[in-house]
C-alpha cells in the first residue's frame, strides 16, 4: 500500500495543474489501492475550491478501487495531536498527521506528495521515515 497526499490528488484531478501529467504517468504504476484520509480530502477540495468537477474527475479512481479512504476511529485524534504538538515548530497540519498515524498504523513506508519539504522530515513515533514519491 501507498498513502496519498493533497497535492497528487488536485494534480491527478486537475489538467492544468503542473504536476498533472507527472501525477498522472506515477499513479499508474504504483500499487492500488492507494490510501487517503479524509483530512486530506478536504484539504484537497479546499485548494480545489473553486472547481465544480474536482470530486466528479477523482470519483471513477475511488469506484475502482484505486484510491481508498482510511477510516481512523477517534483512537486517531489523540495520536494526531501529538504528532501536530511534535512538529508544531513546522506547523503540521491535521491532513499530514492524518497521513503519518495510517503509516505508523498499517506499517505503509511510502507517501506518494508533492510537499517533499515536510515529508523529508517527518517520522512515526518509531523514528520511521517514509519514502517519498515521486523522487
Amino acid at each position: 500500500m501507498i498513502l496519498i497526499d493533497a497535492g497528487p490528488l488536485v494534480a491527478l484531478a486537475d489538467p492544468l495543474d503542473a504536476h498533472h501529467r507527472q501525477c498522472v504517468e506515477l499513479a499508474t504504476t504504483l500499487l492500488n489501492p492507494q490510501i487517503t484520509t479524509w483530512p486530506v480530502l478536504a484539504e484537497a477540495a479546499w485548494i480545489m475550491r473553486r472547481s465544480q468537477h474536482f470530486f466528479l474527475r477523482l470519483l471513477p479512481s475511488f469506484a475502482n478501487g484505486e484510491i481508498a479512504i482510511h477510516q481512523a476511529g477517534s483512537e486517531a485524534l489523540t495520536w494526531m495531536v501529538d504528532f501536530m504538538d511534535r512538529y508544531s515548530n513546522m506547523r503540521a497540519q491535521l491532513a499530514d498527521a492524518s497521513l503519518m498515524y495510517v503509516a505508523e498504523r498499517e506499517q505503509i513506508d511510502t507517501v506518494f506528495t508533492l510537499d517533499r519539504r515536510d515529508f523529508s522530515v517527518y517520522r512515526t513515533s518509531k523514528n520511521r521515515a517514509l519514502k517519498i514519491v515521486p523522487e
